[in-house]
């Protein structure tokens, strides 16, 4: 109980459980929907009822199945580009802050011409000349995140790499990599997963946005921000499928960020900022 801290009260427990419930979902997916995911059940838009608890989408499929298909999908995609933005990052970070001054400037030089763009504007740019299968989307959000992890991880290795223990690696002759592996992450680890909590809530929403553009994941898979736009003309009739989705990844994005505030909170403390 001390752990979570008074701070924060129960919000750790509650962001704990969101984050649970939808890697549940999302690893559970096949087994737990009702229905398959491009499956045909019933009436456009028909309201919720016993068999269909969320009601139908603009083809008649259901949108509890659909939105279980959803988690797995939008949720797997944004930690997969995740991972592959904080792994490039990261080591272009680590390899500016200890390395030569001339790749530093070239790395931060090049980030900041990547990000003088608008992320949004790249993505769309990319996915309307390659395509919009998911390995390019994959790689296209995974480099636009890797320049906002670029950022963090250099600052956060420079203020590591003029430590004492790191000048006498230096001094010993070791290389970057055994510098990097051995000195430098293992003493950036608690900015950095707090950074991998917030660039994941991030990365969900421009999926999201990208597929409700069109340029994201394409039917019949499931995503939630293709089934906003697939269903936001139910608005008019009353209904409510595209709010469904929309509140799952706000939901999960909540949730994410009590994590984040609960792992900061406790790193703050273990370093005697916090009563």
């Amino acid at each position: 109980m001390i752990l979570f801290g008074h701070r924060l009260g129960f919000a750790p427990f509650v962001g704990f459980a969101i984050v649970l419930v939808n890697l549940a979902v999302m690893i559970l997916a096949p087994w737990i929907a009702p229905h398959g995911e491009a499956e045909l059940v019933g009436d456009v838009w028909a309201p919720p009822s016993a068999e269909a608890w969320f009601g139908l989408d603009n083809l008649g499929r259901d949108m509890l199945s659909r939105m279980i298909f959803g988690a797995r999908t939008s949720i797997a995609l944004a930690l997969v580009i995740t991972v592959i933005a904080f792994v490039i990052g990261i080591a272009a970070g680590f390899a500016a802050a200890i390395g030569p001054h001339w790749a530093d400037i070239v790395l931060s030089r090049l980030v900041d011409m990547l990000m003088s763009i608008p992320s949004l504007i790249t993505a769309l740019i990319i996915l309307s000349v390659l395509g919009t299968s998911i390995p390019i989307l994959i790689c296209t959000v995974a480099v636009i995140e890797a320049t906002r992890v670029f950022r963090v991880s250099r600052v956060v290795a420079m203020d590591v790499a003029v430590l004492e223990f790191v000048e006498m690696a230096r001094l010993r002759g070791e290389g970057m990599s055994w510098m990097i592996v051995r000195e430098i992450l293992p003493n950036t680890v608690p900015p950095l997963v707090a950074e991998f909590g917030l660039r994941f809530c991030y990365t969900l929403l421009f999926v999201a946005s990208l597929s409700f553009l069109g340029l994201g994941i394409q039917p019949p898979d499931a995503d939630w921000g293709a089934m906003v736009r697939d269903n936001v003309m139910a608005i008019n009739l009353g209904g409510v499928a595209p709010l469904l989705p929309a509140a799952a990844i706000a939901i999960l994005t909540i949730g994410v960020n009590l994590v984040v505030d609960w792992f900061v909170s406790i790193h703050g403390r273990s370093h005697g900022e916090g009563p």
